[in-house]
């Protein structure tokens, strides 16, 4: 019998309180409720340390909580030197933001970074939009983008 690996996929936006934390507590609502929790461990984090420790976005966790997802136990930190060695994936909410991993990541650990919307089966976007200047549609947005990213996901990493 094969046995399960530990994946660890890290999210990674600006600030770690709108973008990364919504797709973390998507995917960790996901991973408890398919009984994944021993195999797919999931955290976020931010290419920018201004709001260390600081909750997700009040707008992201009211987003969140109308559909059943719960981010208040999220805090925000930033993307650190060990993350790259730490995990199998780190998935950039944009091409800014992969831009600065691939800035910051030793050579050896750079095929573990990619989009995060590389792994979306219903929408054709390549990046998660940016909702933190804008309105509550923005949010709701984002939830639809991660939702739809997180399901293909799973799906990929569960079916290696």
């Amino acid at each position: 019998m094969k046995e399960k690996r530990l994946t660890k996929v890290l999210f990674v936006c600006t600030g770690n309180i709108c973008r990364s934390p919504t797709a973390e507590g998507i995917a960790r609502h996901r991973i408890e409720a398919a009984g994944l929790s021993a195999t797919i461990m999931v955290d976020s984090a931010g290419t920018y340390g201004a709001h260390v420790g600081e909750l997700p976005d009040p707008r992201a966790r009211k987003a969140a909580g109308k559909r059943g997802y719960d981010l208040s136990s999220l805090r925000a930190r930033k993307l650190e030197m060990a993350d790259f060695q730490n995990f199998d994936l780190l998935l950039a909410m944009d091409a800014a933001h992969l831009e600065t991993m691939r800035g910051l990541c030793p050579e050896v650990y750079r095929p573990k970074l990619q989009l995060f919307m590389d792994y979306a089966r219903k929408h054709q976007l390549s990046e998660v939009p940016d909702p933190y200047f804008g309105g509550e549609n923005g949010f709701e947005a984002v939830l639809n983008y991660c939702e739809d990213a997180v399901e293909g996901l799973l799906e990929e990493i569960v079916g290696r």
